[in-house]
């Protein structure tokens, strides 16, 4: 039933359920780890907000983590690393199995329950 082989890109998004501009988030901040929200908006030329969106939402996924840094001269500001590929392969895995298992049992009620 595939017509055609789905690149890296468009698994993400079809099996954590992502838009394009998060995924292109992920693979910049893969690329450039450690990187605050300041430096991706500037390298997605993105607005800050919409990349703090994208963020949270692989947050969400575990696709991307955070963590705190002191600024010298005070304040702090949060830095971003993406999951690891291996790592991102592994729950691809895992949530693509978890998902088959919940429409195999969906198919298997189908007549069971009124539309």
């Amino acid at each position: 039933m595939i017509d055609e082989d789905p690149d890296f890109e468009e698994i993400l998004v079809c099996v954590f359920g992502i838009r394009d501009h998060e995924v292109r988030t992920y693979l910049m901040v893969l690329d450039n780890p450690d990187s605050t929200v300041e430096e991706l908006a500037d390298r997605l030329d993105r607005d800050r907000s919409n990349v703090n969106r994208a963020l949270a939402t692989l947050r969400e996924k575990g696709l991307v983590s955070r963590k705190n840094r002191i600024v010298p001269g005070g304040g702090n500001v949060y830095q971003y690393t993406a999951t690891p590929l291996a790592e991102a392969r592994a729950l691809m895995h895992e949530t693509l199995d978890e998902w088959t298992d919940s429409v195999h049992t969906r198919i298997d009620r189908f007549g069971d329950e009124e539309f």
